[in-house]
């Protein structure tokens, strides 16, 4: 456990907690170092196959970069602080990071916080929580693949919506609007969660790799017959070379469940 995040394993489940709460988690760059550490552990573990990350309390999920510090700092220094190089949270710049992460969004997820979530692959939210982009409004932009993610994954003329106006979105418009997974009452967002990383435990996870690679690395392909071309995504070829291709098949004659090796 960290000073700013709490790591929790349960068998090949990793939970990250951002761990502010009097600050609605907001992140600072000690919070923003403990977090890359965690999501590198995650990255580099092959014990690890999915991972949660969520805000604690009930209020926020994370509210984005630590202004106040931010400001405290310039006053004191005249130097702005920086942000690691694996992105905000520790997963906005991570784009070599094939294993699934769901964000559990418990509340406020705003600037950086927001930008952390569309980060993850799979956002299950809390009927409390609240989505924006609000830089905007204090001079700033989303730095931190905000504007370049929300952009991709709603249209466009909604996503502008968004973000000109910097307004507050609830969970229930997030779902409608195609960003958020899953809405579910307060009390059953982790077990909600929890419930998502085992439906994806149950599968291969070579395959659930090839799958978050090749659709990734396919979004940057404009013809689909090139992005096809399964050879250019090594999950997709490790995939086809695993054990887990051998046993899948077998379980299911077998008439049981697979015993997946992850190799």
């Amino acid at each position: 456990m960290g000073q700013y995040s709490k790591v929790e394993i349960d068998g090949r489940l990793m939970t990250v907690t951002i761990n502010r709460p009097e600050v609605y988690n907001a992140c600072h760059p000690m919070a923003n170092e403990e977090l890359v550490a965690a999501f590198d552990e995650f990255h580099a573990n092959p014990e690890l196959w999915v991972a949660i990350i969520t805000g604690a309390g009930d209020k926020a999920f994370c509210a984005g970069n630590d202004l106040k510090y931010h400001a405290e700092l310039q006053a004191k220094t005249g130097k702005r602080p920086n942000h690691p190089l694996k992105g905000f949270g520790g997963l906005a710049n991570r784009f070599d990071l094939d294993k699934p992460v769901i964000a559990a969004v418990n509340g406020v997820a705003m600037g950086g916080g927001f930008e952390i979530a569309l980060a993850c692959d799979i956002i299950i939210a809390s009927d409390k929580a609240t989505f924006a982009l609000p830089e905007p409004k204090v001079g700033l932009a989303a730095g931190a693949g905000g504007m370049q993610r929300l952009s991709r994954m709603i249209p466009l003329k909604k996503a502008m919506g968004m973000m000109l106006t910097a307004r507050h979105v609830p969970a229930k418009e997030g779902y409608e609007l195609g960003f958020v997974t899953a809405v579910v009452p307060h009390a059953d967002l982790m077990k909600e969660a929890r419930r998502w990383a085992d439906e994806i435990l149950a599968c291969s996870p070579m395959s659930v790799r090839a799958t978050k690679q090749v659709v990734m690395r396919s979004l940057d392909v404009p013809a689909l017959e090139v992005a096809m071309h399964n050879q250019h995504y090594p999950a997709f070829v490790a995939m086809a070379r695993s054990e887990d291709t051998v046993e899948g098949p077998k379980a299911f004659a077998e008439k049981r469940k697979p015993n997946w090796k992850g190799r």
